[in-house]
């Protein structure tokens, strides 16, 4: 029975999808049957738009190196996300994504090398991080491949790879906990849209309910290109006294907070980013209320990660805070600086709590949920 479990993850479906489709007047050809869908009892089927306008950056996609059969629905969503969070950075970057969530990420700090860029985005959480699918937005270096084999690793995603990075990925030899690694070669990031009045190429983001009936919408774009985009923190009171953040980010704290804030764009909601040095110390997600991300993502840090303190850190949120409570969670531990969108009608109290509290905060002005 347990190998019979065990041979249906690396076994396709065998299932058979239409050559093409056509929705919203979009018309759609398949680039392959997958191995399977979420789970391995569901068909399905990989699409991309034969208008092509944004340039195949995941639908012509090179597989370099496939295992156990082929992509999954879920290693393709995985995909999906990471690039989603790489793409927003001009230095090296990287994003450890694991069932459609970050479980690390992180951008160049100072002049460190892509292998320790990769480093610090694993063991933001290592644990969670084991089967995990780890994209780039610089070509991978012979460094990188081999400390991602010394770990499990479902695939790696980038741009282009240097020359012998490849032979080690591909090195089972020495390497045989990941001989069903894929390996694949996406199109330039750059064709991927960010902000707003960036050109989506009319792509559709398509959630499909139960009765097969469609909700259609625009892809999130972010109106956030920069730190100078960051707005102090301000709010009036029923008193209709306007209360000020009196604690302005320092200029690393400023990175920091853009950072986390474009990390949280493929973050489930809800959901909160801790991050310090260019790097996610802790993700919390998918939770239902916004104190409980926050202690969530907290209790990453202090409890897997055993640090006593989060002094110094940076937390984003990927929605405003309702009342004051996830305030008082983050002074307990030490945050110093917060980056939340802004608009709840108790956002006097939050800014009050930042204020006895020694913390700085910025809004963007704009929410960026993800329920994928």
């Amino acid at each position: 029975m347990a190998k019979k479990m065990s041979r249906m993850y690396f076994t396709a479906s065998g299932k058979k999808f239409p050559d093409g489709f056509e929705v919203l007047g979009v018309s759609y050809e398949k680039v392959e049957d997958l191995r399977y869908g979420t789970n391995p009892n569901q068909g399905a089927a990989f699409y991309r738009p034969k208008s092509d306008k944004l340039g195949g950056v995941i639908g012509a996609m090179e597989i370099l190196k496939s295992g156990k059969g082929g992509l999954s629905q879920t290693n393709l969503e995985d995909i999906h996300h990471a690039l989603g969070i790489v793409k927003y950075f001009e230095r090296p970057a990287c994003a450890v994504m694991k069932h459609l969530n970050p479980s690390g990420a992180a951008a160049q700090f100072e002049n460190e090398d892509q292998v320790e860029v990769y480093k610090k985005a694993r063991d933001c959480d290592s644990r969670a991080a084991f089967g995990s699918v780890v994209a780039f937005n610089t070509a991978v270096t012979v460094a990188t491949a081999e400390e991602i084999m010394s770990t499990m690793v479902e695939g790696v995603v980038a741009p282009s790879f240097e020359d012998g990075a490849v032979a080690v990925l591909e090195d089972f030899e020495r390497f045989r906990r990941n001989r069903h690694i894929r390996v694949m070669r996406c199109g330039p990031l750059d064709k991927l849209p960010r902000f707003e009045g960036d050109d989506s190429g009319g792509v559709l983001e398509i959630k499909v309910l139960g009765d097969g009936t469609l909700v259609a919408a625009e892809p999130f774009l972010s109106a956030i290109r920069g730190e100078s985009d960051l707005l102090p923190a301000r709010a009036s009171n029923k008193e209709g006294e306007e209360i000020v953040c009196k604690h302005k980010p320092t200029p690393q704290q400023a990175r920091d907070l853009l950072f986390a804030w474009y990390v949280n764009f493929n973050v489930r909601s809800n959901g909160v980013v801790i991050a310090g040095g260019g790097r996610t110390i802790a993700v919390g997600t998918g939770q239902q209320d916004r104190v409980g991300a926050v202690e969530q993502a907290v209790a990453k840090a202090t409890g897997y990660h055993g640090a006593a303190s989060l002094r110094g850190a940076v937390l984003s949120s990927d929605g405003f805070f309702p009342f004051r409570d996830s305030i008082d969670a983050c002074a307990k531990h030490g945050i110093a600086a917060i980056i939340q969108p802004g608009g709840s009608f108790r956002d006097f109290e939050v800014v009050e709590a930042c204020n006895e509290h020694g913390i700085a905060m910025v809004f963007t002005g704009e929410r960026c949920f993800s329920h994928h």
